[in-house]
């Protein structure tokens, strides 16, 4: 009997082996060849799911953005449903942003791959559409949440800056914690999401 492959499955062990590779040697190493090398496959096996290291990669971008945005949706609700300005939805706002941060090896690994294709993005035409889409979702997520910060009757404007400020916050906070993780520990980055939070509004 020929074995039975999943095929989604196995498109997951390969993009698993791409963000190894980023995270330990950068994008440009992540060729097929040595794509197949680290999941432990032949090239031939990679190229049955995947037709070239374009389609690969991108395909790879697309994993993780689902997986940082889908992180992030399923933990809104928690702050959507607590009272306004309660230790509830702080709590809930914070564990919400720190699901966007590299506090552990699942998710440190994660954002290398992230800010690596974020980048790329902008001289790799085949990664725009990825990058165009992970800002736009990770961007509603952040106007929701900051919509609950706001009062009700806040300019849009200034719900779009306070969204926005908040992505930049969190992309120079997300950038530290990979460089300096002795430094930028969770709980520092909690103190600085936590004044960040003050500040809204004001």
């Amino acid at each position: 009997m020929p074995k039975i492959v999943d095929a989604d499955a196995r498109r997951q062990d390969v993009v698993q082996a791409v963000l190894r590779i980023i995270a330990v040697d950068g994008l440009e190493r992540a060729s097929l060849r040595e794509v197949a090398d680290e999941a432990g496959l032949a090239v031939g096996s990679v190229r049955h799911y995947f037709q070239g290291s374009e389609e690969l990669l991108a395909f790879t971008f697309g994993t993780v953005v689902d997986r940082v945005a889908g992180r992030l949706e399923a933990l809104l609700p928690a702050v959507l449903g607590a009272a306004a300005a309660s230790p509830e939805q702080r709590e809930a706002v914070l564990t919400l942003l720190g699901g966007m941060l590299p506090l552990d090896e699942e998710t440190a690994v994660e954002a290398c791959a992230w800010l690596a294709f974020k980048n790329a993005a902008r001289i790799r035409p085949f990664l725009a559409a990825e990058a165009d889409r992970s800002h736009r979702e990770i961007a509603a997520i952040m106007g929701a949440l900051v919509a609950t910060l706001l009062p009700d009757d806040e300019p849009q404007e200034n719900l779009v800056v306070e969204a926005e400020r908040l992505l930049a916050t969190l992309d120079g906070l997300c950038m530290h914690a990979l460089l300096q993780p002795g430094w930028m520990t969770a709980q520092m980055c909690r103190d600085v999401l936590g004044r960040h939070l003050d500040g809204i509004g004001r």
